[in-house]
């Protein structure tokens, strides 16, 4: 760790943390943030945790239950990653990311810990364990009645894991993370299912068969009670409207119509439904875990499926005032119109078919044109299968990731699925707007015209960082 005396200033704490290693560098056991929270006084079990894992759309969806959550009344921490534009984001309390003042107090409460778990281990806490530690102690500290906790990487050897939620939530699974996930969908799923503990409701979106089969095998392993999107509960209509859809759900405990969503998209509609099926299991007394809950976990048979019941139906009104308010940045952010310019932070093959789908129905672009920045490590002949059939022109460059794919390398492959011709190379992220901008605009028809930036977390927050999103909200 950098050694720094004398009080610490943010940019200290932010440099203390980053000095601990990329966040993809993965050791994959719990040891050592387990005996960092112990040393702390295991402050993730103040309160209750909604624990959500998925491969795509997990943080959309931890952002709509902390929404409903918050709107039913309760103090809210929300921990999310990777962040837009700062570290301060991953860590929210009432909906809002904690001060630079805050974030230096936290850390400086952890980190004499820190200090101590490193000297008894070989390799030291890493920066996702570090990060993870202070957002469970900033929970209990504010303190807040129930914190949304959303994954790393994984889950079983995930630091979140330490955490044992009430109610946990998977998100669909599919291919990503191979190098440390596994191969294939079923080691994926397993990866995921780790966060499934005994005595829990586990709401579950729609997946894929093998994942599915591995998801509620674990739930009947450990004694869990699986509600299934398209079963116990789900979509039940939805119409695009302006600015999002209109949808009604069917959910755990009641039904409800004529809910606004601000995001775009099927996928985001099955996020709302699952986010509120979430709410309701929390809301219907779902048995909190650990030894003063195992009469409760031994109640309950392996494998059941949820039952429902009246006593976790929520105030319609709750729901649409909670979905309305909600946002999701970076997820199909409109970030300008005239050229209307979408920031997407999609960086896998179902990931981006889900952005493709969503454009082709809620945008009626005559012509699109693509800005592109991935990471190395990902399936980027998958993502420009998935972007070819409705990109008139990409514009391939890099981000500030030292993952980064670099724009000639990119270029490489786009061409075997666009062609040389619809290929246009440029170094800079800045530049490759203004390039894509001015290629949107070639026809005039400025209604018809639309930018997608898209690839990454990292592409998504610097776009809305030069794009000055959010700026005097």
């Amino acid at each position: 760790m950098s050694q720094v005396t004398g009080p610490l200033g943010y940019r200290d704490a932010i440099g203390a943390i980053m000095s601990r290693g990329v966040e993809w560098d993965i050791d994959p056991t719990l040891d050592r943030v387990r005996d960092l929270v112990d040393v702390l006084g295991e402050p993730q079990r103040s309160y209750p945790v909604i624990h959500v894992a998925g491969t795509n759309g997990k943080s959309s969806t931890a952002r709509l239950i902390e929404a409903l959550l918050r709107e039913r009344g309760l103090r809210t921490g929300l921990y999310t990653s990777p962040e837009l534009t700062t570290l301060r984001e991953r860590i929210a309390i009432d909906g809002e990311p904690i001060s630079e003042e805050r974030f230096v107090e936290v850390y400086e409460d952890v980190k004499p810990y820190v200090d101590l778990i490193d000297t008894k281990n070989d390799t030291k806490l890493s920066f996702f364990e570090v990060l993870t530690a202070m957002a469970f102690a900033a929970f209990a500290d504010a303190p807040v009645d129930v914190a949304v906790v959303e994954v790393g990487m994984g889950g079983s050897w995930d630091a979140t894991n330490v955490a044992d939620g009430t109610v946990a939530v998977i998100t669909p699974v599919g291919l990503d993370h191979t190098a440390y996930l596994g191969e294939t969908v079923e080691e994926i799923a397993a990866e995921k299912a780790g966060i499934i503990k005994p005595g829990q409701i586990v709401v579950i979106e729609q997946q894929q068969l093998p994942a599915a089969e591995v998801l509620l095998g674990r739930v009947a392993e450990v004694g869990a009670v699986a509600a299934r999107e398209g079963i116990e509960y789900g979509v039940v209509h939805r119409d695009v409207a302006f600015g999002g859809q209109m949808i009604s759900v069917r959910g755990l405990h009641g039904a409800y119509d004529e809910i606004f969503l601000p995001l775009f998209g099927e996928h985001q509609a099955s996020n709302a439904a699952t986010a509120l099926a979430a709410v309701e299991a929390f809301a219907s007394g779902a048995p909190t875990l650990g030894e003063h809950n195992l009469e409760a976990a031994t109640r309950i048979a392996a494998g059941a499926d949820y039952t429902g019941g009246d006593d976790g139906q929520l105030d319609p009104a709750l729901v649409r005032s909670g979905f309305a308010q909600s946002a999701s940045p970076g997820r199909l952010e409109v970030a300008r119109t005239g050229p209307t310019v979408l920031i997407d932070s999609s960086h896998n093959p179902a990931g981006m078919a889900a952005t493709v789908n969503t454009i082709t129905e809620s945008f009626g672009f005559t012509r699109l044109v693509g800005v592109l920045a991935i990471a190395s490590d990902k399936d980027v002949a998958g993502v420009l299968d998935e972007l070819e059939p409705v990109m008139a022109e990409l514009v391939v460059t890099r981000n500030a990731s030292p993952r980064s794919l670099s724009p000639e390398e990119l270029a490489e492959v786009a061409e075997g699925a666009f062609g040389s011709e619809r290929v246009h190379v440029v170094d800079r992220l800045d530049d490759a707007i203004d390039r894509a901008i001015g290629l949107a605009e070639e026809t005039g028809e400025y209604r018809g015209a639309g930018v997608l930036i898209t690839g990454s977390v990292v592409t998504a927050g610097e776009a809305r960082t030069l794009l000055r999103v959010g700026e005097g909200r």
